[in-house]
């Protein structure tokens, strides 16, 4: 993944991403007892759903500070440290899970990744999968663009935002038949007390770089006074999120 999280305030202020995670899983149809990697797992909160609906469990993240707090959580749980790209299994798994990880992969990298899951999976194994889709967050991307362009800077997101037909032929080709997809709207309130600022400094935080701070501070504040009018009512923030929810099963070779 291409981003350095702070694994506390994603999991106090940001839980939405893993509570929306929750609605991926009835996309298994796999049985209880089937071995289910999370791959991307985070703070383990979904791991453990996971495990709680009766799946054989292994969290895989890439970052050192998620796996921390995952461990310190769910310390009945395993789980590894490695990348998307290069994870290697004892044994293939039945189901490879992932949540709103797939969106921070670099779009060069996409067809790797695909391999890779599909090199982990059994013959008749799913991937189960839920990341964001074309338009997701275009609101704030495009007013951020416009504060970058008015004070001399270029806004450059590196989140992976595809549609559905440019996405699953990637799918197919990484020898995963895609049986269900679809791209749908899904306008997510933050939390009582969060505004597109701290939304902003959680999830965007490459095109900042070099920047200096107060110059920061001021695109910032200057977007969300922008946005207000749009995407805060009544003291609520709600991000214009739109997802790509997809399943797919491996193929024999």
């Amino acid at each position: 993944m291409n981003l350095n999280w702070n694994a506390k305030d994603y999991g106090n202020g940001f839980s939405f991403v893993h509570e929306y995670g929750e609605d991926v899983m009835s996309l298994i149809t796999a049985p209880k007892g089937s071995q289910v990697v999370d791959l991307g797992c985070g703070n383990g909160a979904l791991t453990a759903k996971l495990a709680q609906a009766g799946f054989k469990v292994l969290g895989i993240d890439a970052s050192a500070t998620m796996l921390e707090e995952a461990r310190k959580n769910h310390p009945e749980l395993s789980f590894k440290e490695a990348d998307a790209l290069s994870f290697r299994l004892e044994e293939p798994a039945d189901v490879i899970f992932s949540n709103a990880v797939f969106h921070w992969i670099d779009e060069d990298k996409q067809y790797l990744m695909l391999r890779n899951i599909a090199a982990n999976l059994r013959t008749g194994g799913q991937l189960v999968t839920e990341f964001g889709g074309i338009g997701c967050g275009a609101k704030v991307h495009g007013m951020l663009a416009e504060k970058f362009a008015e004070y001399g800077y270029s806004y450059h997101p590196i989140q992976f935002f595809p549609s559905i037909g440019e996405y699953t032929p990637l799918v197919d080709q990484a020898g995963l038949r895609v049986d269900y997809a679809i791209l749908f709207d899904r306008p997510t309130p933050q939390p009582e007390g969060l505004s597109v600022s701290d939304w902003i400094r959680m999830f965007i935080q490459q095109p900042f770089d070099g920047m200096a701070e107060e110059m920061k501070a001021r695109i910032i504040r200057e977007t969300e006074e922008a946005l207000a009018p749009e995407l805060c009512q009544d003291g609520i923030w709600t991000i214009d999120y739109v997802r790509i929810r997809l399943r797919a099963v491996k193929i024999e070779n």
